[in-house]
């Protein structure tokens, strides 16, 4: 599978958990794999030191933020496998999407390279490589997995702290002009690193679904366009109301991601989904759960959460959005709760 790239020679069989991987003008060794979905896989690699690289003082020279520099040379490479112009197109716009952001809580891309192959058919597709932080203690949804199996709970304090880091990201993205939606806010894309005598740091990533919040919807077509787009970005469990069912007629903007907050705090309690018992009910409806905001307050830890988080998941669960908080509100809230409940 070689090809040219930079200039440099260089790209060895990454999918089979061997080889090294040039990305730009460095190189990395593949450890092993740490997960896959679709058509990307995630490696944890190291930093292999050249020549070049020394004598440019090494891969860390390119970062802005020094707090981004591995102190054993490991990061996480995100490797999409590129099938059609249309998927090209997606990864681009993640990669242009996720170098505008640079907060403590949205996980920074350090570097990437976009290559073109040739399929064992003849025919020329991309590889593209992601280069990202790595965080091994994984994502908040494997710690609520481990967490539900041994029937352990997040205390009260913990989850505000995690939440509270989640809405520092989110309110980044949705500060820019225009606002920019996440459009997937789920335990699956928030990395947890766990550490000593203090909570555990949260970072917001994957932007492959961040758009411009604000749309205006004013045809049928158009609303079943954005519906069409969402259940194909946008995770059902943790997707709006309007996402579900948009009207003919809506302006739709960055509270989508409001309602997906809302169910996250719920997760980082609960573990799960406010609303995933419908797909377990006979005859239950994951749609018509969401649309009514039939929320389901499962037995907790005991003593069980304050009432105030479950009045606080309330308000961001509005099925009307117009009415639903946004993230400054939510950050004032949530000041509040850790002020009143960190004692």
């Amino acid at each position: 599978m070689g090809c040219s790239f930079s200039g440099l020679n260089a790209l060895y069989d990454a999918v089979n958990g061997g080889g090294d991987v040039w990305i730009n003008e460095n190189r990395f060794r593949i450890v092993r794999q740490l997960g896959e979905g679709g058509f990307a896989f995630v490696y944890l690699v190291k930093e292999i030191g050249t020549e070049s690289a020394s004598a440019a003082g090494g891969f860390a020279k390119k970062f802005k933020d020094p707090s981004h520099v591995s102190d054993d040379g490991t990061y996480a490479m995100k490797k999409v496998l590129i099938q059609n112009n249309e998927q090209l197109e997606l990864v681009r716009e993640e990669v242009r999407i996720s170098s505008m952001f640079t907060h403590p809580n949205l996980l920074p891309l350090l570097d990437h390279a976009i290559i073109a192959v040739m399929s064992t058919e003849g025919h020329s597709n991309h590889e593209a490589y992601l280069l990202f932080p790595v965080h091994l203690d994984g994502t908040l949804l494997d710690n609520a997995n481990a967490m539900r199996a041994k029937k352990e709970f997040f205390s009260t304090s913990n989850v505000l702290q995690i939440f509270r880091q989640i809405c520092a990201g989110l309110k980044h993205m949705h500060s820019f002009d225009p606002p920019y939606a996440h459009n997937d806010v789920k335990p699956g894309n928030v990395l947890i690193t766990h550490r000593k005598g203090q909570p555990p740091l949260s970072i917001l990533m994957d932007f492959g679904s961040a758009r411009p919040a604000r749309k205006q919807v004013r045809s049928r077509s158009e609303a079943l366009q954005l519906q069409e787009w969402a259940a194909e970005h946008c995770s059902a469990p943790f997707r709006a109301p309007e996402l579900w069912d948009c009207p003919s007629h809506a302006d739709i903007d960055e509270r989508t991601d409001i309602w997906s907050l809302g169910c996250t705090l719920y997760a980082i309690m609960y573990g799960v989904s406010p609303f995933e018992y419908a797909l377990g009910e006979s005859g239950g409806s994951l749609q018509l759960a969401i649309i009514n905001a039939q929320i389901k307050w499962p037995a907790g830890p005991k003593p069980p959460y304050p009432e105030a988080l479950h009045q606080f998941v309330k308000w961001m669960l509005q099925p009307q959005a117009a009415v639903r908080p946004r993230i400054d509100d939510i950050i004032v809230h949530v000041d509040k709760l850790i002020s009143k409940f960190s004692a």
